[in-house]
């Protein structure tokens, strides 16, 4: 896939090529913080206040973290130049990304990428949703990542100290991927400048000096914080031990290992795993920094971890449901053949998670009942692809949709336990939110958050709908991507999708887009690829090459994806022929790419959609790479992501894509 190198974001091991950094008018600012409005503030330090805002960025409307510098700060200053210094040179996947910068007077402002789970202080200390152990390891591999590449010199980048770890420093983006911020105390070589109490490598007052292991000690504590939910400097801590990483040492050391993990995740890390990640932090923590691990050791034990951490996950599921994914709880192919086993599984595995996390509930068929009206017609989605969902308003007021699944039909009931069991593990801005179930005799009942606008497809495919104008399509083209992105690579189950298409995209009330439909969803394998016995998908959105192979990847979900891009900008269906003036027709993706190589893209734009031809270019060029007819040809999740946040007008290199597109003939 060399063909993507520069336009995309890499494996979280590697360095990607720095984007453009933009220099944004004071005006443009004024216009995303709506004048600096403090309702929008989302942080505060010694160099001033961060906002939260919207900026236009190739095309695309990104939400930003807008760092303002107060006048008359000295040390505000120096941190704001060391930013720009550091942030200008150092590009990673797991470091905040500089988007731009506005130097105007008296006025010096940073622009960041929004990390919308704020930092991992908040997610341990302030939020009431705990972090589940699997993510709290990815959590640490991913900052692990980030530290690694600072301290490494690679081509003409220096190696980097923070000097400033902490929980606090560690931003979460949707996704829950880890990045490493504040770079204001970051230098290039040694220095005495000191970092933050609680964190602080002993050494530091031996010699005056902060190192590259002076890094890997703060981090450390940071393990230990994710290990036993305090903080660095816990009240909670009696004053004889002076923090938390000298009394974490001592619990070790005296047997209590167990009592001290957060009663959150407690009994939920397998006890190989709860000892070797305690090594590890202790190893960080040892006094002599010559015997502390590199950050590379540091991000390869926890790899380690991880992977044998998820084994063990997938044989308890193979305990409690015969496989690895409840979705294969049916041996036997006979109609009919589920019975009160099942059922009893899914009640136990449901019953296990709800009290980890306190947003699931089991609901009494009472509380469903009235907040459907008795499942009156009036409450009945309309939905396209959704017959059976209700929706309910609870006693509180909160609007819900309720799927109801029978025994009668082995598939739907069968949907039914996938579903269930992967989405109460998921937690991401872009995928449908899991708030509980009901079991009732022979009938089960999934409640999620309702979407007030309904589905992409009964949008885009109603001519007289003028709802979704270009920004909104990008928003929800951007926020599927980024779902997909988290299935694969970044949920507590990996998962391939099977069924991405535009009727499973539910909209919110500010249309942000909501990944449903995981009926037909597969765990990812070690090799990204799993033998089916049948084609289970949607006719339209299911490429050539997995209907002859029965071979499903993630590049499944791929195509499904452009194949929605290019339906989104052009507001047809792809399972629908598009006939010409001569009578001649074409599936629609066959000629939108007929289109597109004859630069006539102004016969399939939306009509309705009022902007430049030349805006959508890129995204047509995107769901035609993502519905390549080999799989292996296709770009990765990551990689699309990457490729719609570039800046520049045309992501592609045409001539490359003309060739690998021209002779598509499946299309």
């Amino acid at each position: 896939m060399a063909f993507f190198a520069s336009h995309t974001f890499e494996s979280s091991s590697s360095s990607y090529s720095p984007q453009p950094c933009r220099r944004f008018t004071f005006s443009e600012i004024q216009l995303a913080t709506q004048n600096f409005d403090e309702s929008l503030v989302i942080g505060r330090g010694g160099f001033g206040k961060v906002y939260r805002g919207t900026v236009t960025f190739g095309g695309v409307c990104l939400d930003v973290a807008i760092k303002r510098m107060e006048s008359g700060s000295n040390q505000g200053v120096v941190e704001f130049w060391a930013d720009i210094e550091m942030l200008l040179k150092l590009r990673h996947y797991h470091l905040v990304s500089l988007i731009g910068y506005c130097s105007d007077g008296q006025e010096t402002i940073l622009v960041y990428e929004y990390m919308s789970n704020g930092t991992l202080a908040d997610r341990l200390y302030k939020c009431q949703a705990p972090l589940t152990w699997v993510r709290r390891l990815k959590i640490c591999i991913g900052a692990a990542h980030g530290l690694h590449y600072l301290h490494t010199c690679i081509g003409t980048k220096p190696r980097v100290t923070h000097r400033n770890v902490k929980s606090s420093n560690i931003l979460l983006t949707s996704d829950w991927i880890a990045k490493i911020s504040d770079f204001g105390l970051s230098k290039i070589g040694p220095t005495n400048q000191s970092s933050t109490i609680g964190y602080l490598d002993p050494d530091y007052f031996q010699t005056g000096r902060l190192t590259r292991k002076s890094d890997v000690y703060a981090f450390g504590v940071v393990l230990f914080e994710i290990l036993c939910g305090k903080q660095a400097v816990d009240r909670s801590i009696d004053e004889e031990h002076g923090g938390l990483a000298t009394w974490a040492q001592d619990s070790y050391n005296e047997g209590r290992l167990k009592q001290i993990v957060d009663s959150n995740i407690r009994g939920r890390i397998s006890p190989i795993c709860l000892s070797e990640f305690a090594l590890i932090a202790r190893r960080c923590l040892h006094r002599n920094p010559l015997q502390r691990p590199t950050m590379f050791e540091v991000m390869v034990g926890l790899e380690s971890l991880l992977l044998l951490q998820e084994k063990i996950d997938s044989t308890l599921l193979i305990k409690l449901f015969g496989t690895s994914l409840p979705t294969f709880l049916f041996p036997s192919n006979q109609e009919n053949s589920v019975g009160a086993t099942s059922i009893k599984s899914l009640d136990i595995y449901l019953s296990s998670v709800v009290g980890e996390n306190r947003l699931v509930h089991r609901f009494d068929y009472s509380t469903i009942v009235q907040a459907t009206e008795n499942f009156s017609e009036a409450n009945k989605s309309s939905y396209e692809g959704y017959k059976f969902m209700y929706k309910g308003r609870l006693q509180d007021g909160q609007d819900i949709a309720i799927t109801q699944y029978s025994y009668a039909s082995n598939s739907m009931y069968e949907e039914c336990i996938s579903e269930a069991s992967i989405l109460v593990e998921f937690e991401h801005e872009n995928v449908i939110r899991f708030i509980g179930y009901c079991i009732d005799g022979t009938k089960v009942y999934l409640i999620y958050d309702f979407a007030p606008k309904a589905t992409l497809a009964s949008l885009i495919y109603d001519p007289m709908c003028r709802l979704l104008d270009w920004n909104k399509r990008c928003k929800i083209i951007l926020g599927v991507a980024r779902a997909l992105v988290y299935l694969h690579s970044y949920a507590p189950i990996p998962i391939i999708h099977g069924d991405v298409k535009a009727a499973k995209i539910l909209l919110d009330e500010n249309f942000e887009p909501k990944l449903s439909g995981f009926g037909l969803a597969k765990l990812i394998n070690e090799t990204d690829c799993i033998n089916v016995d049948s084609i289970r998908g949607t006719s339209g959105y299911v490429s050539a090459e997995y209907q002859m192979t029965l071979r499903l990847s993630t590049k499944e979900d791929v195509f499904g994806f452009g194949v929605l891009v290019l339906e989104t900008v052009t507001g047809r269906r792809n399972n629908k022929f598009t006939r010409l003036a001569n009578g001649e027709e074409f599936m629609h993706i066959k000629y939108v790419r007929t289109n597109w190589l004859e630069g006539t893209l102004s016969n399939i734009i939306d009509r309705r959609i009022d902007v430049d031809p030349i805006l959508m270019t890129k995204f047509i060029e995107i769901g035609l790479l993502c519905v390549q007819e080999k799989a292996a040809d296709r770009p990765t999740m990551k990689e699309v992501v990457g490729m719609l946040l570039d800046t520049s007008s045309r992501t592609l290199l045409v001539s490359e894509m003309r060739a690998r597109v021209i002779n598509v003939d499946h299309l």
